[in-house]
């Protein structure tokens, strides 16, 4: 899917409000790194970085990376959350969902940073699993839509080296599930 139809079409706002409406809070810490800068400029606002919902931690730091736990979509009233690519979700909804999932990824990986998105140096790998029909083979067009995010605020340090696989099931019937590499300064 070609970004700049995707961000035309659905709004950049679409994003903010749903994750706002959602969290009911976003990152209150007012930044003035570089990063911050680029999402004020691209209209985004991280909503609040995600609790565990199991047992195990959201991130985890060894030495200069950061893994990221996996992660799922921001469900809004526009866009879903829930469903299988190819079945009752389009890949169109499904690159959303990916969107979405991208910001609760940020917003960890932000936390992880102590606040300051300026010490990420790259992201390093990304493990996408897109809940789909059995028939379904565009997952990579699914999770490009954190892929492309990820692009838009860092740039090249953005890309990654990536899986993107399909499933019959995922936890919660959530529309796909991301785990992320990410290194940073010490």
């Amino acid at each position: 899917m070609e970004r700049r139809y995707f961000f035309s079409k659905l709004g950049i706002g679409a994003v903010i409000a749903s994750s706002l409406a959602m969290t009911k809070s976003a990152s209150a810490k007012i930044s003035t790194g570089r990063i911050d800068r680029r999402l004020k400029k691209l209209g985004i606002i991280l909503p609040e970085a995600p609790k565990a919902k199991a047992i195990y931690t959201p991130f985890r730091i060894s030495g200069n990376l950061v893994y990221i736990a996996g992660q799922g979509p921001i469900p809004s009233p526009q866009h879903p959350a829930f469903g299988r690519v190819g079945a009752d979700i389009t890949t169109e909804q499904g690159y959303y969902a990916a969107r979405t999932t991208g910001l609760n990824i940020l917003a960890l990986l932000k936390k992880a940073c102590g606040g300051n998105l300026d010490r990420v140096v790259h992201c390093v790998q990304i493990q996408g699993v897109v809940r789909c029909s059995d028939d379904y083979a565009d997952s990579p067009k699914v999770i490009n839509g954190a892929s492309a995010l990820f692009q838009d605020v860092f740039g090249d340090d953005g890309l990654a080296a990536r899986a993107a696989t399909g499933t019959n099931a995922l936890p919660a019937n959530i529309i796909c599930e991301i785990l992320s590499v990410w290194e940073i300064k010490i």
